[in-house]
């Protein structure tokens, strides 16, 4: 089911800026017994990036009822909502207009049992990611960058790819965000010039917290995952992957996503 500004409809402007411009933003969330998880971590997050953009934020309790409206009745989905500007005269001025939101629901990625059991095999990715310190973070609709990364591999053995700047520096998988265990502590990259600052990577940094984990957000460089003890993935949709081959380096399993895991699961 799809709902375009509460409306049960599938159309929308050929003026819309999130269609001209990529000028918006999503969350993807999952649903389990008609229950939408981590709801106030995505509406807070969609909220802050409204007013990163100057977008005018959709209404709380309303956003709600269509999230549950869309899922109804489903015992897993994938609900993904979408802001945009909404529709404007030609040209990158931001007119005054109001908001478009759409609201669809979606079956569950079909990956593998194995990923969450056994782990993934990932690649280098030769896209970079550029630099602006003014997106960073944000979940906007402009993808291309992720896009041309997932274009560069078809093999069904490889679940995901990593992601560099233009320095050089880890950043995130296409669709995940990264840990690693280093030196005695849990390390994240800086996703203060370019990446998505995951719910999932936001969760995982406020739970190891609480197992007392060491963790820290600093700048990664990729041959420091070739000394890794163990580097996991993780997104709102899969939890966490533990990475089992990096390249063709073998990736030893460690305790920390396990541990996280649990935790995270008896969290809710």
């Amino acid at each position: 089911m799809v709902l375009v500004n509460g409306k049960a409809v599938q159309t929308l402007s050929v003026h819309d800026r999130g269609l001209l411009y990529g000028d918006g933003l999503f969350e993807t969330l999952a649903v389990r017994g008609g229950r939408p998880l981590q709801w106030p971590r995505h509406l807070a997050r969609l909220k802050r990036g409204c007013a990163r953009l100057g977008i005018e934020a959709p209404d709380a309790e309303g956003l709600l009822e269509e999230t549950l409206r869309v899922a109804a009745g489903a015992r897993r989905a994938v609900v993904k909502i979408i802001v945009t500007r909404g529709a404007g005269a030609r040209g990158y001025r931001p007119g005054a207009g109001p908001a478009t939101r759409i609201v669809a629901a979606h079956p569950p990625p079909g990956h593998p049992p194995a990923y969450r059991r056994d782990g993934v095999a990932v690649r280098w990715c030769a896209t970079r990611l550029g630099l602006n310190p003014a997106l960073a973070g944000l979940k906007h609709l402009n993808r291309l960058e992720q896009v041309l990364a997932r274009a560069e591999w078809d093999d069904p053995d490889i679940a995901e790819g990593l992601m560099q700047d233009p320095d050089g520096n880890v950043i995130e998988g296409t669709m995940t965000n990264l840990f690693a265990a280093l030196g005695g502590e849990l390390v994240t990259p800086d996703l203060s010039r370019c990446g998505v600052a995951g719910v999932m990577r936001e969760r995982v940094l406020e739970c190891a917290a609480a197992l007392a984990v060491p963790c820290r957000i600093r700048v990664l460089a990729p041959a420091e995952l070739e000394t890794a003890r163990e580097i996991f993935l993780c997104n709102s949709l899969i939890g966490i992957w533990s990475v089992r081959r990096l390249g063709e380096r073998n990736v030893p399993r460690g305790p920390l996503a396990e541990r996280l895991t649990a935790a995270l699961a008896e969290e809710g």
